[in-house]
């Protein structure tokens, strides 16, 4: 059940269920997972490593 969303994708600590942003406008805006409904969310960050430069 992996989507790759344009917009920002969360994932539902409980089920690990992938919830794009779309989804969740098209549910009414409620953040709630849409597989198992339990309403905790994180946000999944992009896979960009940050390169800092020494000094």
């Amino acid at each position: 059940m992996e989507k790759t969303a344009v917009g920002l994708v969360y994932e539902c600590l409980r089920c690990g269920a992938k919830v794009s942003t779309e989804e969740l406008e098209l549910r009414g805006g409620e953040i709630k997972c849409t597989v198992c409904g339990y309403r905790v969310l994180k946000k999944i960050r992009p896979p960009v490593v940050k390169r800092v430069q020494a000094r």
